[in-house]
């Protein structure tokens, strides 16, 4: 399953590194992707952990970048 995450307030290309390897070293993450120009998060994995790691995700977004208001868009 794909989920599509917007990260509004996202104020550095280096906190959309930081946040994109960080989510990608989480159990049963097949793919992420952070864009720092769309502030979009993609992430790929299971059906069946995808909510976990979605909660997971936003937990390290914030993180990192303080003030990052994340909404999921798919």
């Amino acid at each position: 399953m794909k989920a599509i995450l917007k990260l509004e307030g996202l104020d550095c290309a280096n906190c959309a590194a930081k946040i994109e390897n960080d989510v990608r070293r989480l159990p049963e993450v097949e793919e992420v992707n952070v864009s720092f120009m769309t502030q979009k998060m993609t992430i790929t994995a299971p059906d069946d952990k995808i909510e976990g790691i979605i909660e997971e995700a936003t937990r390290i977004a914030k993180k990192v970048e303080g003030d990052v208001v994340v909404k999921r868009l798919k």
